[in-house]
């Protein structure tokens, strides 16, 4: 309820009483009149000549402490609206309670204080998110610097160790740096999306030709492990996006697709024009991903056991990456894990 409302309804509240004190008064007055007169008694007749100057006095005196009471009022409201106030910012849930006219500036308050909750959680939560950033790129960061520290400190300690085994640690060096250089890469990239750097080129992309692309260039990767991919689309199937970033979604997915997928099986991609949307589903055998996991596998740095037990995966980027390149887009991307069976489906708007 606004001020002028408050106002409004006290203003309607002292007139209603006030009327209602002048009339209880009227009527008494009349009663005690009727009734001082039937008596002789030197007191009731003294009354009866001054039942006018008693109405009157009642009357002063009532006005006062009604005029009182409906004056302190708002400086009661007042207080007790600046009493509610102090407890806003108060980091608890407990819920601001004022008097019934107040009730519409209660509910505000308590909106208003929800909303600061919401906010130092907000912070909270970005801060630990912080937090882990910088402990997980610290923890992936450092396996491969000790490696590349420790094989150089090897060619450097012993020079004229034999040309084959000098070869050998350069390589592994290299190997490791090469890794470091791509962990860190990724954390730049997807710094870039958190603070909305990147900027989309959109165009119609064949998107039958760019998975018939992306198969053909990871057969080798496929082959190792025995794996095929195989394509359910429609020839025809155009998408309004930006290619290059597209083509980094779907090299994610089936990547991903790849590292847990069993050995000897079928990675199926589907591809299908739905009501106002384009669907993308990457599908492979596997061992079920929990759901908990499951829940969190497009937050950052997220990997499954496996993969963080092995020194050939990233930071865990890939996923969230994907994910922020296709909100970008106007999309979004599923994750579904059952019965030994591993999606990931994304939705792209077709025209955006």
């Amino acid at each position: 309820m606004t001020n002028n409302g408050i106002e409004k309804k006290l203003r309607m509240k002292l007139c209603i009483t006030l009327i209602i004190y002048t009339l209880v008064g009227y009527v008494l007055t009349i009663l005690f009149d009727y009734g001082f007169s039937r008596f002789s008694n030197t007191f009731f007749t003294w009354l009866h000549l001054r039942v006018e100057v008693i109405y009157f006095l009642y009357l002063i005196i009532g006005f006062f402490c009604i005029f009182y009471h409906y004056w302190k009022k708002p400086w009661e409201y007042l207080q007790e609206v600046m009493n509610a106030t102090k407890t806003i910012y108060q980091p608890n849930d407990s819920t601001i309670e004022l008097s019934e006219p107040l009730k519409d500036m209660e509910k505000q308050m308590n909106q208003i204080k929800m909303a600061v909750l919401i906010s130092q959680q907000a912070v909270k939560e970005a801060e630990n998110k912080k937090n882990e950033l910088v402990m997980y790129l610290a923890h992936d960061i450092r396996t491969p610097l000790t490696s590349v520290i420790g094989y150089l400190s090897l060619l450097d300690e012993a020079p004229d160790i034999p040309i084959e085994q000098k070869a050998k640690y350069i390589g592994i060096a290299l190997k490791k740096s090469i890794r470091l250089e791509k962990l860190i890469n990724e954390f730049f990239e997807i710094t870039r999306y958190n603070t909305q750097q990147i900027q989309l080129t959109k165009t119609n992309v064949d998107l039958y030709y760019m998975l018939v692309q992306l198969i053909d260039e990871f057969y080798p990767v496929l082959s190792a492990k025995g794996n095929s991919a195989v394509l359910n689309a429609n020839e025809n199937l155009t998408v309004y996006a930006d290619s290059e970033k597209l083509a980094r979604v779907f090299n994610n997915m089936l990547k991903n697709a790849v590292t847990y997928s069993y050995p000897n099986t079928e990675i199926l991609i589907y591809a299908r024009r739905e009501q106002d949307k384009i669907k993308i589903k990457f599908e492979n055998q596997g061992q079920t991903i929990p759901t908990e996991q499951l829940s969190t596998i497009f937050e950052k740095f997220n990997r499954l056991d496996e993969a963080r037990k092995s020194d050939s995966g990233g930071a865990g980027l890939g996923l969230s990456i994907a994910n922020e390149i296709i909100l970008l887009h106007g999309g979004e991307i599923l994750a579904q894990s059952e019965n030994d069976r591993i999606s990931f489906t994304v939705l792209l708007p077709t025209q955006s």
